[in-house]
């Protein structure tokens, strides 16, 4: 026999259902309306690649993730604007590749994967050779023996530029890696993983540091934090419940956190941290690393620490928005949150300047312009 429903309880399922749709159709409306001036943003700021009449030999970093995405944006770029690409990884036989294929220069990534006897044969074929460094200025205990074997050297670190001539290389020049839009890009996210404020990297202790003293000044709003040796933070035990701890994210699933809140913190590796750091000649960092350029390419508004560099490549106030402090940085988190029309316009800059002026085919075309033309 069927339960008798109570009265009244379809007047309640109603108002109820009635409640749900308009509250669902206004955030419909608001997401197709963001992702649709994003994709305009997207339209008017992106080049249209031209294919250049170049042959490159490609060496991968040989290292898998997290440098594979990398590898894998710098491959799907190449084809795009290069006539022709090879791609090898470093346990083949480059010479032997650069012998059958005759490319017009070789470029590797990193670089510590791969042989110096290989790339030494490659110059005696005559072919050009450039290396693309990463990490610098973490690693430059190793990369400054590297970096003298290949006859073009590029740097994400403009302070690395002196250390490389020093050591004797004729052509060195600083190159930042950029983004790539086919990875990091606007995207819709779903609403269970939405937020306010959000933090994706590893736990160095600068970042322990500045999160210590700045997560009871933005506890109250929604966070989320990700990465490795969070635990280090004094109240770990407080906060975990907003922290992953030990996630290491994909391009695709970091910048659908990115796009999944309104604010993104970025705060650069201190070049004297002792973990995993080969920087015994203490090179400072002046240049903005990959992450500044993958969170604005996400269309939210990111609040960074200041690098030297970063007026080159965004107007701070405009594009993107700098703290000096712990208190600054949850201070302009607050304002930001509280102004929602301003904190969008900031990011709709940021995504515009990014994909106009720093994805991987203006960088890439640059490189080319140097390997072809000094």
């Amino acid at each position: 026999m069927a339960k008798a429903k109570r009265p009244g309880t379809r007047r309640l399922d109603n108002a109820a259902y009635r409640r749900g749709r308009e509250d669902g159709y206004a955030l419909g409306r608001s997401d197709g309306h963001w992702q649709g001036v994003c994709e305009s943003v997207v339209r008017r700021a992106t080049p249209v690649p031209v294919k250049r009449p170049v042959h490159v030999l490609y060496v991968t970093s040989g290292k898998g993730f997290p440098y594979s995405p990398l590898d894998d944006g710098i491959i799907a770029t190449l084809r795009v604007i290069a006539e022709r690409v090879t791609i090898a990884v470093p346990t083949d036989d480059i010479a032997a590749i650069a012998a059958k294929e005759r490319p017009h220069f070789l470029l590797a990534l990193d670089g510590m994967h791969l042989p110096l006897d290989k790339i030494h044969a490659v110059n005696g074929l005559g072919v050009r050779t450039a290396i693309w460094f990463t990490d610098d200025p973490y690693y430059s205990d190793v990369t400054a023996d590297i970096a003298i074997h290949y006859s073009h050297v590029f740097t994400l670190e403009r302070n690395c530029v002196p250390l490389y001539l020093q050591r004797g290389c004729a052509n060195v020049y600083y190159l930042p890696l950029g983004v790539f839009p086919g990875a990091y890009r606007p995207r819709n996210t779903d609403l269970a993983m939405r937020g306010e404020i959000c933090f994706i990297g590893s736990a160095y202790w600068n970042r322990v540091n500045l999160f210590n003293q700045l997560m009871p000044l933005i506890s109250h709003r929604r966070l989320y934090i990700s990465g490795f040796w969070w635990d280090r933070l004094t109240e770990y035990e407080r906060w975990k419940g907003v922290i992953e701890l030990g996630n290491w994210m994909e391009p695709e699933e970091t910048t659908e956190r990115y796009n999944a809140h309104k604010i993104v913190i970025n705060s650069h590796r201190a070049h004297d941290d002792g973990t995993f750091n080969q920087n015994s000649a203490q090179i400072t960092a002046l240049s903005p690393n990959p992450r500044t350029f993958e969170i604005s390419a996400s269309a939210t508004l990111q609040l960074t620490d200041w690098r030297e560099d970063l007026a080159q490549y965004y107007i701070p106030g405009h594009e993107i928005v700098t703290y000096d402090s712990p208190e600054d940085l949850a201070a302009k988190a607050e304002y930001y949150l509280e102004h929602e029309e301003e904190r969008k316009m900031i990011a709709l800059r940021g995504l515009y300047r990014t994909l106009k002026d720093h994805t991987y085919v203006s960088r890439l075309n640059q490189l080319i312009d140097l390997m072809k033309n000094g």
